[in-house]
């Protein structure tokens, strides 16, 4: 497992379902705390007997397996109990954000062909009167689908990704296993669990020893395996909160003692910015683990001054690969280079090959990254064509720039649909990005191409200053002064605020809109 000390080279994934998660969990863990929200709680074993009842509910009221359920809920109590409730019954899962407007959440659920549709307020009623024990399940892990997963559109119209349970239990213990030090296995029952066999000293929190705040959506990629399974399959206890109030969330993480911060950098923007965070002993916190976006160099540094107790472990990953692809080294003598996303997880294979095609590019050389692994996506739902052009020869075709360097760690340069053509020169809007980033006067920016004419695109950058005093002119001076000419801002526009999805990703489609507009 990529020279991991402690680990075995190999990972041997157990055939099984993505529900083995929660019944090994239940047994597990038992009375620990699972979730909380408010005065509320679910602990472990009372998170399995309610799947199960909601399974049998499920079965009662006509789902068959096979059958699809979209779960259009936030984060709350209810969704993990739903989410098990409906694999353990055999169906597929199809998360839809609860804040889609309603054309396009419905869109979702009459593509995916679901069958059925809940909402946090029916949860409760399915398991009325019925049996803790699951009903019978038999499932086919490579063929049968966990999820259909939709993408976060950011770029264009969202699609389907069909994901059958052995593409989710992969990709669950390839990131569970990296960063706790673990192997895998079932117990007596066939529940899945794990076994942590990596030095204490590597890696400090021990399995149900774990305390976190979670405020990425379920619904969402990361958030369904990094922020619900991964959790439950860790014994890890969850703290959920509603909206992001960086004083509240700095407070609680304080009083929990937690051991982990997750999330996109839009998190940890807000929480550097919060002015309580020098002030809050966060020595407790052993991982900071980041995703869905690019963290500037700058915010990795000034993370690791504020908690140098904690692991930075950036990852990189897509819906069509379940959550994770690589993933920066967990255990504390791990080699971690600040700006790259870590080497891929094991039993995954990245290449780099030129953005028309060809033959993988040798280290240090930018081109479109490729990944190959037991995580990638069966195809995307209802689009062969789709599927055809997005994994050929068996890999898959993320539309991301990066480079792989002499160590085998990725670094992403930038979205391929987002990279600008000035005179014919690539110009990365990230390179610009993460200049604004170590700005003083910068607390968070986006750059994108405005359409020219003469030249293909210029590089415009939307700013959000720290200070209502700060002036546009003299950004775009100081990072102009960092670059070669064709790279240059062409302009510096000062917003409130950058427009992000629900999973933290900077919705670029919506600034050219405004540039349209404009």
């Amino acid at each position: 497992m990529s020279n991991a000390p402690g680990l075995p080279d190999r990972l041997d994934h157990p055939s099984t379902h993505t529900a083995a998660v929660v019944l090994g969990a239940a047994r597990r863990w038992g009375a620990r705390t699972a979730f909380a929200r408010g005065a509320d709680s679910i602990t472990f074993a009372e998170l399995g007997a309610a799947a199960a009842r909601t399974a049998n509910g499920l079965r009662a009221r006509g789902l068959r397996p096979g059958d699809r359920v979209a779960l259009r809920m936030p984060n709350c109590l209810e969704f993990p109990v739903a989410y098990y409730g409906v694999l353990l019954a055999g169906a597929t899962f199809v998360p839809v954000n609860p804040l889609l407007p309603e054309r396009a959440a419905r869109a979702q659920v009459e593509d995916a062909g679901a069958a059925m549709e809940l909402t946090a307020a029916e949860v409760p009623g399915l398991g009325v009167d019925m049996p803790d024990a699951p009903p019978p399940l038999a499932v086919d892990p490579a063929a049968d689908l966990a999820h259909i997963a939709y993408t976060g559109g950011t770029t264009g119209v969202s699609k389907g990704v069909r994901l059958p349970h052995a593409a989710v239990v992969a990709n669950l213990l390839q990131y569970a296993c990296w960063t706790t030090g673990s192997v895998p296995r079932l117990d007596g029952d066939g529940g899945l669990t794990l076994d942590q066999v990596g030095d204490p000293a590597e890696w400090p929190v021990r399995l149900g020893s774990g305390i976190a705040i979670n405020l990425t959506p379920w619904f969402h990629a990361m958030g369904t395996i990094a922020g619900l399974n991964a959790p439950v399959l860790t014994g890890t206890t969850v703290v959920l909160h509603d909206r992001l109030d960086p004083a509240a969330y700095l407070a609680e993480a304080e009083r929990l003692r937690v051991t982990s911060i997750g999330g996109a950098p839009a998190l940890f923007a807000a929480l550097l910015a919060c002015p309580d965070i020098a002030g809050r002993d966060l020595s407790s916190v052993r991982a900071i683990g980041s995703g869905a976006a690019p963290m500037p160099v700058a915010m990795a540094r000034r993370l690791a001054e504020l908690m140098p107790a904690a692991v930075i472990v950036e990852g990189y990953g897509l819906t069509e690969v379940t959550m994770c692809a690589t993933s920066a080294p967990a255990h504390r003598s791990g080699l971690r280079k600040t700006g790259s996303v870590g080497v891929p997880l094991p039993g995954t294979q990245v290449r780099v090959v030129p953005v028309e095609g060809g033959a993988p590019l040798p280290a240090g050389e930018r081109g479109e990254v490729c990944v190959r692994g037991p995580q990638v996506m069966r195809g995307y739902h209802g689009r062969p064509d789709a599927t055809a052009e997005t994994i050929v020869d068996g890999w898959l075709h993320t539309g991301d720039i990066g480079v792989l360097d002499e160590d085998g760690h990725l670094w992403i340069v930038d979205r391929k649909k987002d990279m600008l053509l000035y005179k014919g020169y690539n110009v990365y809007p990230r390179e610009l990005e993460e200049l604004l980033a170590a700005h003083p006067d910068v607390v968070a920016a986006a750059v994108v191409g405005r359409p020219d004419p003469d030249v293909g695109e210029l590089p415009v950058a939307f700013v959000v200053p720290r200070s209502p005093d700060v002036a546009a002119e003299a950004i775009q001076e100081a990072v102009n002064a960092r670059v070669v000419p064709y790279k240059r801002l062409r302009e510096v526009r000062l917003v409130p605020s950058i427009p992000v999805s629900a999973a933290g990703k900077v919705l670029k489609r919506e600034l050219r809109d405004q540039l349209s507009a404009g």
